[in-house]
């Protein structure tokens, strides 16, 4: 399925950008995985795990894996598992994420850096405050729409939080993602990785957060047109920002990247949708941007 396609690589690179991070600011780590189906993706997590076996010394990382149902991921696991360094421990807990709350205690994976992710599962208040306690604490869910993550993910604590729509080409039901640190730079990590995974998976994303709800495709260089909507909307509602307001903006409040900002603002200004001050010059981040009264971004 496309959706598993997407969602795998998305684990793959967090992971590739959370292990090295967590690893150097702390002496031992959490990676808690759980699943309300299917773990189809475990065991590549745990390579993933394995190719950092050099920086794990004198580290102590456990890797939980929960799965509802799914009898043969003991086996599915041994072989991965036993190429791993003794500092890493994998547990494998009957259940769905509900019991999260109870193997991360058992786990002992308060006060210290963890990873959660939790597939197929809508967001769980019980679920979202046992991870909120890792120091930092650090979530991906992935559910069927229409689980909208934010409201559950912001209640909970998390400061930094992102959201996408997965869009499938196929016309099989929407996912949606969500991404909950209170690190800018594993926001950010998110936010590459979104859009550096296969743009030929056939699925297109949704921002949560345009106004017109039009999915794009996946790209490097994304269309920026939903960026533009949500950029002049933000400015129809809290009057005029400066560059950084606004970069702030799209890192926290929408699916694009900080770097996406410049060209949005670009496009606004050309149109005539927005005008800068001062008028001419580099767009740097204390150039003041508002809307001009009755532009739409296109």
């Amino acid at each position: 399925m496309p959706i598993d396609a997407v969602l795998h690589e998305l684990l793959v690179r967090q992971l590739d950008a959370w292990l090295p991070g967590a690893l150097r600011r702390s002496r031992r780590a959490t990676l808690a995985l759980a699943y309300a189906g299917d773990a189809g993706n475990a065991p590549d997590a745990l390579r993933v795990v394995g190719e950092f076996a050099d920086r794990l010394r004198g580290r102590r990382l456990t890797v939980l894996v929960l799965a509802a149902g799914d009898e043969r991921l003991p086996a599915r696991l041994g072989p991965v598992e036993a190429t791993l360094p003794g500092d890493v421990a994998v547990h494998v807990v009957p259940g769905d994420p509900s019991r999260l709350p109870v193997a991360l205690k058992a786990a002992g994976a308060a006060g210290a850096p963890l990873l959660a992710v939790v597939h197929g599962a809508a967001p769980d208040p019980a679920v979202l405050a046992a991870v909120s306690t890792g120091r930092p604490a650090e979530l991906l869910l992935a559910a069927p729409a229409p689980a909208a993550p934010r409201p559950a993910l912001t209640a909970a604590g998390f400061p930094l939080v992102a959201e996408v729509e997965l869009v499938p080409a196929d016309g099989s039901p929407s996912w949606l993602v969500g991404y909950a640190t209170g690190l800018d730079k594993s926001l950010e990590a998110f936010k590459d990785a979104l859009w550096e995974v296969d743009e030929f998976a056939g699925v297109r994303y949704r921002d949560p957060a345009d106004p017109a709800g039009r999915p794009v495709d996946v790209a490097l260089h994304p269309e920026p047109g939903p960026l533009r909507r949500e950029l002049l909307a933000e400015l129809d509602r809290s009057g005029p920002r400066t560059v950084t307001e606004l970069r702030r903006y799209t890192l926290t409040s929408t699916v694009y990247r900080v770097a996406d900002t410049t060209r949005a603002l670009h496009d606004l200004l050309d149109t005539g949708a927005a005008r800068r001050e001062p008028e001419h010059g580099r767009l740097g981040g204390d150039v003041m941007i508002s809307a001009v009264a009755g532009s739409s971004a296109v």
